[in-house]
């Protein structure tokens, strides 16, 4: 009977919530800044994202879910593609191109992410 309950209970859980990850695969002794223009941006669950074009190099940046976002002051409309931003966080230790950001800066207002 247990076992037939965890497995109702993990086939009605939201695909997002099978998605998420663990942070970590995330390399925390090591801060990384990077300033570049934003390509494209995902304001979603479980986490928000953009793609940051960093001198020739395109980097996928993880950010906080959305709600956190947007009590912390960072509108989904603050997030559009072509705006400079500046994001400091820690690099994946197996994907060289992506950052899980802790600060996010735009247009000199820095938002808390984490």
């Amino acid at each position: 009977m247990r076992r037939r309950s965890l497995v109702l209970a993990v086939a009605l859980l939201p695909a997002g919530a099978l998605a998420h990850h663990g942070w970590s695969h995330y390399d925390q002794d090591t801060p990384l800044t990077l300033t570049g223009t934003v390509k494209a941006v995902g304001y979603e669950h479980p986490h928000g994202h953009l793609d940051l074009a960093v001198d020739g190099k395109l980097w996928q940046v993880v950010l906080a879910p959305p709600s956190r976002m947007q009590r912390r002051g960072l509108a989904r409309e603050a997030l559009v593609p072509g705006i400079t931003a500046t994001v400091v966080g820690y690099r994946h230790r197996e994907h060289a191109n992506e950052l899980r950001a802790e600060t996010i800066t735009i247009d000199g207002k820095t938002t808390e992410l984490r």
